[in-house]
């Protein structure tokens, strides 16, 4: 018995500047790219595929996701992953796996950059990046530090955040 299958789905590759690109503020600083989401490959699944790379010394607060999964792969740099107050060491190669409302957080507390892949399931962490960033051209030098917008908080609730420390002051 022979089965055959119609190929139906799309296939991408994305150069190294490809995809959107956003300056992030603080506290994290740094920049993401944006590579791959359900729209641009018109998938079945619903995800975001991108990178982030923190600024030396900066920080993603410490949040959950109510609906959604999260997988961080280091590439660059070195850091600190805090999930439910647990530390552990990120060096390139390291993975995490986050699941639905665990608390967790990101630290580069280095002088060099830390820059890791996240796929997130289902997606919108894509959408959040470009909400609160400034667009970013390739080989641009970095902008200095700028605040997160005044809006923050409704922007997290109606993308892909549960809880989010917001101790953090969003004007520093």
């Amino acid at each position: 018995m022979t089965v055959e299958t119609e190929q139906t789905g799309t296939a991408r590759v994305a150069g190294p500047d490809d995809g959107e690109s956003y300056w992030q503020p603080v506290p994290a600083n740094g920049f993401v790219r944006n590579i791959f989401n359900q729209q641009s490959t018109a998938s079945k699944s619903d995800f975001s595929f991108g990178t982030q790379t923190l600024a030396p010394r900066s920080f993603i607060r410490e949040h959950t996701h109510a609906h959604q999964e999260e997988m961080i792969y280091v590439v660059e740099g070195r850091g600190v992953a805090r999930v439910d107050g647990v530390e552990q060491p990120l060096e390139k190669g390291s993975a995490v796996f986050i699941g639905l409302n665990r608390r967790h957080h990101f630290l580069n507390p280095h002088d060099d950059p830390l820059t890791f892949v996240i796929v997130m399931m289902p997606g919108g962490l894509d959408q959040f990046f470009a909400e609160i960033g400034r667009t970013r051209e390739p080989g641009q030098p970095a902008p200095e530090p700028f605040p997160r917008p005044d809006n923050i908080a409704e922007i997290e609730a109606r993308t892909v955040f549960g809880w989010v420390d917001s101790s953090f002051n969003r004007k520093t």
